[in-house]
């Protein structure tokens, strides 16, 4: 059951429509925000809420481009005071190296970081003294092949978080990332390079993670009891990246 909320408890969770985000913002209604799910998809937010509302949380569906400067400021003055934002929408795509072009960085970053940016700034200021933010990063951005216009674009989100983190500080305001291995999606699945079962065999444990793997650490940055925790990018992908006897 949903605890208590009320206008300062106010969260936004940009591509909250499916997935991790869903799940995320599944979790944050929990903890006892009203959560703003935020999609380039309105009917998959809408979905999202519906689903908040049938356990018992409190949640508003807004259709946003995360690129649009205007429509991200505007949505961010009509939720009023927030408490939490969770940058959690981005793109993806699988292209080797030497298929690459400068445009496909272009478009990685404007969605990834610069989109990002703006979300930031603008929930910042609305946030006034106390607050959270997380950014949603990847164990990519510790190097990845196919994909090296990704896993810049999270890498600078890790740089971002840690720079926003000592900017906003005086404002009592938490800046963290969470860094996702790994995770069990329906994206994961269409992905024309997936294949779960080898996945599965890289992992220390032998399972791939789900998005309430992710939901919950988002969860845990966002609450009052993480508030001297900053600047941080936590991995969440069941130790994968320790490498260990596997050798990778």
């Amino acid at each position: 059951m949903a605890q208590h909320t009320t206008e300062a408890n106010v969260a936004i969770v940009t591509g909250g429509g499916a997935g991790i985000g869903r799940a995320i913002s599944l979790h944050l209604a929990e903890a006892g925000h009203r959560v703003i799910v935020a999609d380039l998809n309105g009917a998959m937010a809408e979905e999202t809420v519906a689903l908040i509302t049938a356990a018992g949380g409190q949640g508003q569906a807004e259709t946003l481009d995360i690129t649009d400067e205007k429509a991200v400021a505007a949505m961010i003055e009509r939720v009023g005071p927030l408490r939490c934002l969770v940058n959690n929408a981005g793109i993806f795509n699988v292209k080797p190296f030497d298929a690459l072009e400068a445009e496909d960085f272009r478009r990685m970053y404007e969605v990834n970081v610069v989109a990002m940016f703006s979300l930031c700034q603008c929930a910042a200021a609305a946030m006034g003294q106390g607050g959270a933010i997380v950014n949603i990063a990847s164990r990519a951005m510790l190097g990845s092949a196919q994909y090296i216009h990704y896993a810049t674009s999270k890498a600078a989100v890790g740089g971002f978080t840690r720079s926003l983190a000592l900017e906003l500080a005086p404002k009592g305001i938490t800046v963290n990332a969470v860094a996702p291995g790994v995770i069990e999606t329906d994206m994961l699945r269409a992905r024309s390079d997936t294949n779960l079962d080898a996945l599965r065999a890289l992992q220390p444990g032998g399972t791939l993670g789900t998005p309430d793997d992710i939901a919950a650490a988002v969860a845990f940055l966002a609450a009052p009891q993480a508030g001297f925790i900053t600047g941080q990018t936590l991995l969440v992908d069941g130790g994968r990246s320790l490498g260990g006897a596997l050798g990778i």
